[in-house]
């Protein structure tokens, strides 16, 4: 049967609608956006720091596309597609939060998918609109703008402080409660409520203790000037913040260490032939370590305002330090449900990935106590500094041969041992004298009784 004009009219019209929607359909799935990945736990954006490939150039799959930096670890990101780059969102540099779009490849076919770049600072995600559009040369140009503090302030938050006409030399002296001392939402709306209520200032009265100013340093002739890379000005500004955050106490102890170095000399050669890996007297830290911590579950804790958060996982990490001088913390994931022998591979696998700048996000994530070890270079103790949120770090000493009087049935006597001291730095608003006491004597007991016949 034949359809009346109308009906036909109307046919053609649908059809003419599925053939275009399958032509957009089929261009859109022939471009792929490849986002800013999440790098692991808590992370919210990451530093471009370098672009392997620029617009035009092929890349095929699993190929290195950028190099990736995070206030935690470096990364790269793999093309998961192959194709032709058409589109770089960003520049080196450029701070992009997780999930935004960085770049589009194309998967092949006739056209190319477009795109308008709206112009963003380096911690906004540029406006991304997607049209269909015949082949063209294009170039993408980032506006940004130039960044008038070093700390990190969120999208919203600068929203909302540009439209309270807050300058960031104010919001650098706010106190932030986010994660590394970050100003959140509720942070700048609380300073905000404050700040309009707040009465003037009366003459020669001081209304707030005035922030630490750092000295004046100037240089001389044949000086040396070295710009700190991004690691090393991470690291130099957690550890500000750690004794801005945390009123830090140490108490130190002596730990007689020769069962275990006794048991270390006659094991370690058979289990590098056995296992091909040697063994440290790290991971028989670790493990007393972890043992304490679950007698003493609030040295293995965070506090959060006026609330103490209790970890259920003992995540133990080990501060090493890398080629290039800077330090990075791996982490010892439930270490208390590990027997000596899977501490001992963990311990030498995050230490040899981190020599080689091979660690996962997931490697440094997630800590819940850490220890250092000051006698890697002969060093007798140090103080060490609390690695936030946490409340207590535990620092290793060198071990040495010394004079030590032991007790026995027959009286004292004066014996060569081998001897270690312990520092444990630890956050006294929650952890006091007392409790730090106890905690440190409690790993110093498992040590001198650790067993020379152990098998591992």
């Amino acid at each position: 049967m034949l359809k009346s004009k109308g009906n036909l009219a109307s046919w053609n019209q649908e059809i003419k609608s599925i053939i275009i929607y399958t032509i957009a359909y089929i261009h859109t799935m022939a471009n792929f956006e490849l986002v800013m990945p999440k790098l692991g736990e808590s992370i919210i954006e990451a530093t471009i720091v370098r672009w392997h490939k620029k617009e035009g150039d092929l890349v095929v799959e699993d190929e290195s596309i950028a190099d990736l930096a995070t206030d935690k670890v470096d990364s790269e990101i793999p093309s998961p597609v192959e194709g032709i780059i058409t589109k770089l969102f960003y520049q080196e540099g450029d701070i992009v939060p997780v999930g935004k779009v960085i770049a589009i490849i194309n998967l092949g076919g006739e056209e190319v998918a477009s795109a308008e770049i709206v112009p963003a600072t380096k911690s906004e995600a540029p406006e991304v609109k997607t049209a269909v559009t015949q082949p063209a040369a294009t170039t993408v140009n980032v506006v940004e703008t130039p960044v008038e503090s070093d700390r990190f302030y969120s999208p919203l938050v600068r929203s909302i402080a540009k439209q309270e006409n807050i300058p960031f030399n104010e919001l650098d002296n706010l106190t932030g409660t986010g994660k590394d001392n970050r100003l959140t939402k509720q942070d700048i709306l609380d300073y905000i409520k404050n700040r309009a209520t707040k009465p003037a200032p009366t003459t020669g009265a001081t209304t707030e203790r005035p922030k630490a100013q750092a000295p004046v340093v100037t240089s001389s002739t044949g000086d040396i000037i070295i710009e700190m890379d991004r690691m090393r000005r991470l690291i130099a500004d957690h550890m500000v913040m750690s004794k801005q955050v945390s009123p830090h106490v140490t108490s130190f102890i002596e730990v007689d260490v020769t069962n275990i170095v006794r048991w270390r000399d006659k094991t370690k050669d058979g289990f590098a032939k056995r296992e091909g890996q040697k063994i440290t007297y790290t991971p028989l830290f670790v493990e007393a370590a972890a043992k304490a911590l679950r007698e003493f579950p609030n040295v293995n804790a965070s506090i959060d305002g006026y609330k103490i958060i209790q970890r259920k996982a003992i995540n133990i990490g080990m501060a090493a330090a890398l080629p290039d001088g800077n330090l990075i913390v791996p982490v010892i994931k439930n270490a208390d449900s590990k027997n000596l022998l899977g501490i001992v591979k963990d311990v030498n696998d995050l230490a040899d990935r981190a020599r080689k700048n091979k660690l996962n996000p997931d490697d440094i994530a997630g800590g819940t106590f850490t220890i250092t070890n000051f006698g890697t270079f002969d060093s007798l103790t140090g103080v060490p500094v609390i690695n936030q949120p946490q409340v207590a770090i535990l620092g290793i000493g060198t071990i040495k041969k010394r004079p030590w009087v032991l007790e026995t049935a027959d009286g004292d006597v004066i014996a060569i041992r081998h001897i270690c001291m312990l520092s444990l730095s630890y956050d006294h608003r929650l952890v006091d004298g007392a409790l730090a006491g106890m905690f440190i004597k409690r790993i110093q007991q498992i040590l001198e009784g650790f067993d020379v016949n152990t098998v591992i």
